[in-house]
């Protein structure tokens, strides 16, 4: 361990990408078995007690999707400033074990049959699980200026493989006897039958802990100057908000990021639904490892676009340049998975759709962090998450009744809709500002 631990002091690099990797992978294990719990009555693992009509469940998955966002849009920032208080790694091994014990109350949960314990496990992962923005200001601690964008790369990729391999465990881990290696006649791994809905969520839980001690035992401290004098704002993230409205240089920029993220998770919030809906993807107890696949699907042309076509788009035009058409054209995507009645033809929209995603991802954070003056980035940083944050709050909500009261699919027109109208916005708005950002205001947002 000894050995270990000295070969592991000069790269806590790789403890913060294991960290960031397990965020993403929890997150997509919830994608493909959510839905089955509270918007697919033909599962074996519908929790909906008798009387509760088909409708109310799509209210309540809106409610539980949206917990956690809504949760971290208060916590999070005041993670952050404990992080420049006391410390990266207790805060970070605090906020790992609080998803770790979260997963185990969701699997807990999900056995019970207990729908309020779900809620309580959300939003307790909500409240504790500000990991992200802690790894972030770890990578900050001990990242030359030459080599930030090189080391940041590695959140994105963390997020790319956490989002192919979780939903893709989370759906085959959920059913048993499935091959989890399937090519032509070549099977092997089949799932034991004790598997269920609840196993992708212990599996989630283990390799937390492990993340955990991998902290405690790996990872050095990466702030050698404690902000003692650091004042803890528990309605940071309310003034964040406030804040991002007295900025008239990015003013434009953080609507555009709202409307932007808000269509998003509208389509992530309701996608599966619409998958479960319009395609069949219910199958019996195959109807999560089928929705995982599409995901893992998806997940792989996105991390090739910000791999390949983003860096190579970022050579030749500008972000500004960028997000005039790449808005429009993912909102125009998104509407077309309408179109197909194939499920070979649907897969033909992702490439297109990811594209469109990650040169729109990629180049909205980038143009945020380049309007802003050097001097101002944790705080405008740290506000666009808040508005982020706020903007995955409130979809998921909205789905849940838009769907109710409509059709379980209306939520990816909205999606498409609030997409288009975020390019529309960028491009009738925006306009290149003459200088950068000053200095942050006397009650400027600590870092993160």
């Amino acid at each position: 361990m000894e050995n270990t631990k000295k070969r592991f002091a000069g790269k806590p690099l790789a403890v913060v990408f294991i960290t960031i990797f397990i965020d993403l992978l929890g997150f997509g294990i919830l994608i493909p078995v959510i839905p089955q719990l509270l918007a697919n009555p033909r599962s074996p693992y519908y929790l909906l007690p008798v009387g509760w009509t088909y409708g109310q469940g799509l209210i309540l998955l809106g409610f539980l999707l949206a917990i956690f966002p809504f949760m971290q849009f208060v916590a999070t920032p005041i993670l952050g400033q404990l992080s420049d208080r006391f410390g990266r790694k207790p805060i970070l091994g605090l906020s790992l074990l609080g998803t770790c014990l979260s997963y185990v109350m969701f699997a807990i949960g999900i056995i019970q049959r207990n729908i309020p314990l779900l809620f309580i496990a959300r939003a307790f992962d909500g409240v504790t699980g500000g990991n992200l923005s802690v790894a972030q200001a770890a990578i900050a601690d001990i990242t030359k200026p030459e080599d930030r964008a090189k080391n940041f790369g590695l959140i994105g990729a963390a997020f790319g493989l956490g989002f192919i391999l979780g939903p893709y465990i989370g759906g085959k881990l959920s059913v048993p006897g499935i091959d989890l290696i399937g090519i032509g006649s070549f099977h092997a791994l089949t799932t034991p039958s004790w598997f269920n809905a609840a196993t992708p969520f212990w599996f989630a839980a283990i390799l937390s802990f492990l993340n955990v001690l991998s902290v405690v035992f790996l990872f050095p401290e990466t702030l050698h100057k404690f902000g003692d004098r650091v004042r803890i704002r528990l309605t940071q993230s309310v003034r964040n908000i406030v804040r991002a409205a007295t900025l008239p240089e990015l003013r434009t920029l953080f609507v555009t990021n709202f409307l932007f993220n808000a269509g998003f998770t509208f389509f992530t919030s309701f996608f599966s639904v619409f998958l479960i809906n319009r395609f069949a993807y219910y199958g019996g107890l195959a109807g999560q490892s089928h929705i995982g696949d599409f995901f893992a699907y998806t997940g792989i042309w996105i991390a090739i676009s910000q791999a390949v076509v983003t860096r190579r788009v970022s050579k030749v035009l500008s972000e500004s340049q960028v997000l005039n058409f790449s808005y429009v054209f993912m909102g125009l995507a998104t509407l077309a998975f309408f179109l197909p009645n194939r499920v070979w033809q649907l897969l033909l929209i992702i490439p297109f759709f990811a594209m469109f995603n990650g040169l729109s991802q990629a180049n909205s954070i980038a143009l945020v962090s380049r309007t802003a003056g050097r001097e101002v980035q944790g705080e405008i940083l740290g506000i666009n998450f808040s508005i982020q944050a706020l903007a995955q709050t409130i979809p998921p909500v909205l789905s849940g009744y838009i769907a109710a009261s409509l059709t379980p699919e209306s939520p990816i027109y909205i999606s498409g809709a609030v997409i288009l109208i975020a390019g529309v916005f960028f491009w009738a708005f925006y306009r290149k500002p003459k200088a950068d950002l000053a200095a942050p205001a006397s009650d400027a947002i600590p870092s993160h």
